[in-house]
C-alpha cells in the first residue's frame, strides 16, 4: 500500500500540472515498451515502438529498466528543450546516486556519464531526443488533448465535491483516511507531505501502479496512470475533447470568452435561454475556469488562464 501522509495545510497546496511534461511521458513510454504483461493491449504497440526506434536510441537501455530508471532523466518540464537542458545540468553526484539505485552492472558508457564526460553526455541527449521524435512527437497532441480532459475533470471534480473526493477518483481503490491517502501498491510505503504540498501528472503510457517524486525543499510528485491503459494512437481521433468533457454548450461558452461577454450575449450567440446561459456560467466560474466581474450594470464573464489554456489544448 502507498499511504501519502498530509497535514491540514497540504490540502490547500495540492497542485495540478498545467501541461504534460515530455520527459515523464517519454520515459514511461520506453520502460513500458520493455515489459511483458497486457500482450493483448499492448503488444503491437510494443512491436511498433521496436521498429521505429533508432540505433542512436540504443544507450538508453543501459540506464532503463521494465519498472525503473534513474530520475534525472525524467525531470518535470513544460517542454523538450527546457527537460534536456536540466537533465544536462544534471550534478555528478546525482547522477551517481540514481544508477547505483538500479543495482546492475555500470557500463563504460554509464561511467562516463558519471564522470560528465561531454560525449557521453551527447549521446544521452541524442538518444532522449531520437526516442521522443520515435515514440511521442506523432502523439503529442493526444498526449495534450488527454492531459487537458485530465485536468478539466479534476477541477470540476474538486469544484463541485472537494479535494478529498477528487483525489481518490484518480487511484481506483484508493480511500483517504484520517489525512492519509491510501493507494494499492504492490509494496508499502510512506510519504509525509510535511506541508510542501503535492504536485499531480497523470501519464498516459504507464499501466502499472502510481510513482512518487520526492525532494527536499519541492512539492512530492504523484505520477499516475490515467485512462484505459493503451498507450494514444499515432495521430489524434476525431471529435472535440473540450466538448466531452464539458459539455457542448459549456466548451461554446468558454471559447467566446477571449473577450469579457455578458449572460444575455453569451445566450444570444449559444442560442440558449438566458437561465440556461446562466448556469453554465456559474459552473464554469466555480470550475475556474472563467471570473466575472461587474462593469456599471452589466456582468462580464471572461476566461481565466486555466480556462485560456484548457481550450488552447483542444480543437477550436
Amino acid at each position: 500500500m502507498l499511504r501519502i501522509h498530509f497535514t491540514p495545510g497540504d490540502f490547500a497546496l495540492v497542485r495540478f500540472l498545467p501541461r504534460p511534461a515530455p520527459l515523464v511521458e517519454l520515459k514511461l513510454s520506453l520502460m513500458t515498451s520493455r515489459q511483458r504483461g497486457s500482450a493483448v493491449l499492448l503488444g503491437r504497440w510494443r512491436r511498433d515502438i521496436g521498429h521505429r526506434l533508432p540505433a542512436t536510441t540504443r544507450p538508453l537501455w543501459d540506464l532503463l529498466q521494465p519498472f525503473h530508471g534513474p530520475a534525472f532523466l525524467d525531470p518535470v518540464s513544460g517542454d523538450l528543450e527546457e527537460g534536456l537542458e536540466l537533465v544536462r545540468s544534471t550534478p555528478g553526484t546525482v547522477v551517481r546516486s540514481d544508477v547505483a539505485k538500479l543495482r546492475r552492472p555500470q557500463t563504460p558508457w554509464v561511467k562516463a556519464l558519471i564522470a560528465r564526460d561531454t560525449q557521453a553526455w551527447d549521446v544521452l541527449d541524442r538518444g532522449l531526443r531520437d526516442a521522443y521524435q520515435s515514440v511521442l512527437a506523432t502523439s503529442w497532441n493526444t498526449v495534450r488533448e488527454r492531459h487537458a480532459a485530465e485536468f478539466t475533470g479534476f477541477a470540476l471534480r474538486a469544484a463541485e465535491s472537494g479535494i478529498e473526493p477528487a483525489l481518490t477518483t484518480l487511484a481506483p481503490g484508493s480511500e483517504l483516511r484520517d489525512a492519509t491517502w491510501h493507494i494499492p501498491a504492490s509494496k508499502d510505503r510512506d510519504h509525509h507531505l510535511t506541508g510542501k504540498g503535492l504536485t499531480l501528472l497523470p501519464t498516459f503510457h504507464w499501466t502499472y501502479e502510481p510513482l512518487v517524486g520526492s525532494w527536499p525543499d519541492l512539492p512530492v510528485l504523484l505520477v499516475y496512470p490515467a485512462g484505459p491503459g493503451v498507450p494514444p494512437p499515432r495521430t489524434p481521433p476525431p471529435g472535440d475533447a473540450l466538448a466531452d468533457v464539458l459539455g457542448a454548450s459549456r466548451a461554446r461558452i468558454l471559447r467566446l470568452l477571449d473577450h469579457p461577454h455578458t449572460t444575455t450575449e453569451l445566450a444570444a450567440r449559444t442560442n440558449l435561454s438566458l437561465a440556461t446561459a446562466s448556469s453554465h456560467a456559474a459552473a464554469l466560474r466555480r470550475a475556474g475556469l472563467i471570473t466575472t466581474h461587474r462593469e456599471g450594470r452589466s456582468v462580464q464573464h471572461t476566461r481565466t488562464e486555466l480556462g485560456r489554456m484548457l481550450n488552447e489544448a483542444g480543437p477550436t
